[in-house]
């Protein structure tokens, strides 16, 4: 049975073909206490805490959110 879908073939580590490079890692985006964002999904709001590279407190008002690294949908204004 065959699958209907091609995989990638992976190349042994002997292989004289250059296998290309993974692009490198995105920057992860620095947010400090006091910035003003905003979210995809919540809107604006206010940085009120920053956990190093891993997460930051955001008060969007009605509610306060902790938005995880790579925040993916939060921009700095």
């Amino acid at each position: 049975m065959r699958p209907d879908h091609a995989a990638a073939r992976r190349r042994p580590p002997g292989s004289p073909f250059k296998v290309p490079e993974p692009p490198p890692p995105a920057p992860v985006e620095q947010f400090a206490v006091g910035d003003q964002v905003s979210h995809d999904k919540y809107g604006l709001g206010r940085v009120v805490a920053v956990e190093e590279d891993v997460a930051v407190l955001v008060d969007f008002g009605a509610e306060t959110r902790r938005i995880t690294a790579p925040y993916a949908k939060l921009v700095k204004l």
